[in-house]
């Protein structure tokens, strides 16, 4: 059930249109959405970054889109930056280019506080939209937050897109992102030692496949995750995935298991259409897709950093959310879990005023202060 509030602010939205090839195009470019509007203030004209062959850009010149996001667009978050950030003082805003693992320009968006101290915390943030839409100024309003409340450096990275990239592509390019922030932490004014991988949606399922990969790589160490309804599960078989499907919704079983077909099989294969083909590595239950793009079919959870999970009761990765919790608890990890009822997927990002997001964002924004602050998780 809808929260009454969220449920009048969705009711007045249109219907996201089925998902498939042919809508996935008229898509796209509402959900690539341009800087945000405190980005576009004289206080923050774009410079060139610290790594070598930055790209010279403009705010029209960075944005992928033509418009912000469309209330029909799967990547939920808004344009604007919450009130956090646009009270905060100037930002910096940087963009930068560096090698992705083949070798083809990873953009990444720099933002810090104008008088950022040397050893700031930082934030890599990781876009929504199912992995098959968004780009780096998607939901940028969340990490803006902790810009403006905590003096965090926010790097965001534009990964690239199913279905034109599959299988380990977008965790690869994020994980080439993050190897870059620790490279790099010096130059950047950052504290190495708190640096955080967050994501919303697809950006929380990619964050909780970089932590097991920079685990696994000896890369870090992070200092948290934060997974904001997680894309975390391909298979698509809990109860909550069934439970929201045949009928409209921000993000249904229909449309989850079409973007996880654009990033393993096929997107034009009929639903249902198995997706164990896409052969990586072995998981827990013996199948072919890597833990490190479905990060619910890890088989170790142990040795991650303290995570944060939240997710609506009435969203469709509920369930995977709460397992994937749980999991880490069975392995001795640190897990902080909130199912939030009546929130449906993406709830505070689209509604950020709304009541419900309210106590969200702050419950999140406090487990944040909590792991940078001088008692640490």
């Amino acid at each position: 059930m809808i929260d009454p509030t969220l449920g009048e602010l969705l009711a007045a939205m249109p219907q996201m249109p089925p998902l498939n090839a042919e809508t996935l195009a008229q898509i796209r470019p509402f959900a690539a959405v341009p800087p945000p509007a405190v980005l576009a203030s004289p206080a923050a004209t774009p410079t060139t970054a610290v790594s070598p062959d930055p790209i010279a850009a403009s705010p029209a010149a960075v944005s992928p889109g033509p418009t912000a996001a469309s209330p029909a667009a799967v990547s939920p978050g808004p344009t604007a930056a919450s009130p956090a950030a646009a009270g905060s003082a100037s930002i910096g805003w940087q963009e930068t280019s560096i090698s992705g693992p083949d070798g083809a320009p990873l953009p990444l968006t720099i933002l810090r506080p104008a008088a950022a101290s040397h050893a700031a915390p930082c934030v890599y943030w990781i876009h929504g939209g199912g992995m098959i839409m968004g780009n780096r100024y998607s939901q940028i309003d969340i990490p803006l937050e902790w810009l403006g409340e905590f003096g965090a450096v926010v790097v965001s990275v534009d990964y690239r897109l199913a279905p034109e990239a599959r299988g380990s592509a977008p965790v690869d390019d994020c994980y080439q992102g993050l190897a870059w922030i620790f490279e790099h932490a010096e130059d950047l004014g950052v504290d190495a030692g708190r640096v955080v991988v967050a994501g919303a949606s697809a950006g929380g399922g990619l964050a909780a496949g970089v932590t097991l990969m920079a685990r696994d790589r000896g890369l870090g160490p992070i200092a948290g995750q934060v997974l904001i309804g997680p894309m975390l599960d391909h298979r698509n078989e809990t109860t909550s995935s069934r439970q929201f499907s045949g009928r409209p919704g921000v993000w249904t079983r229909e449309m989850n298991e079409f973007a996880w077909r654009c990033l393993l099989g096929d997107a034009d294969a009929p639903a249902g259409a198995d997706l164990s083909s896409a052969a990586r590595t072995a998981n827990r239950d013996g199948g072919a897709v890597s833990g490190y793009v479905s990060p619910a079919v890890a088989g170790d959870l142990a040795g991650l950093p303290p995570a944060y999970l939240d997710a609506g009761s009435a969203e469709v990765f509920r369930d995977e959310v709460v397992a994937y919790a749980s999991r880490i608890w069975a392995a001795g990890g640190h897990a902080e879990l909130h199912v939030w009822a009546g929130g449906f997927h993406g709830f505070d990002a689209l509604f950020p005023d709304a009541p419900l997001s309210v106590a969200a964002r702050r419950t999140r924004t406090a487990w944040v202060g909590r792991l940078w602050g001088p008692y640490r998780l």
